[in-house]
């Protein structure tokens, strides 16, 4: 399922454990929806977070992989936080854009990619 709206990426439904981190602060979420630029999660009961510094947030996968993004919160609504995707190092862009490929059109994830070169 892919939602498309006014992001410049499409944004397509997963349903994963995700670790927030920040500080040393730690928040073991859900994660509701991802794209190449962003992701949304589900909001801890206790939040906390500064809102102005960076988060790193560590998609569960499969196989005990792990998906490390560079993350700043955008904004918090309806039991919803939602992420701008600041940076995804080389180890971690085949394994998103492997999970993006399960949920998307190739042909319109590859036009995505070549958009952020």
């Amino acid at each position: 399922m892919t939602q498309s709206d006014r992001r410049s990426h499409t944004r397509v439904n997963v349903d994963l454990p995700v670790d927030i981190h920040q500080g040393g602060s730690r928040w073991r979420q859900r994660l509701i929806d991802l794209s190449l630029s962003g992701l949304a999660t589900d909001q801890p009961l206790t939040w906390d977070a500064q809102y102005n510094e960076p988060f790193t947030l560590v998609i569960h996968l499969e196989d005990d992989k792990e998906l490390e993004l560079h993350a700043y919160l955008q904004h918090v609504e309806a039991e919803r936080l939602g992420f701008a995707v600041q940076h995804v190092d080389r180890e971690n862009i085949e394994p998103l854009c492997d999970l993006l490929g399960r949920f998307m059109d190739l042909a319109t994830l590859d036009e995505e990619l070549a958009q952020l070169t």
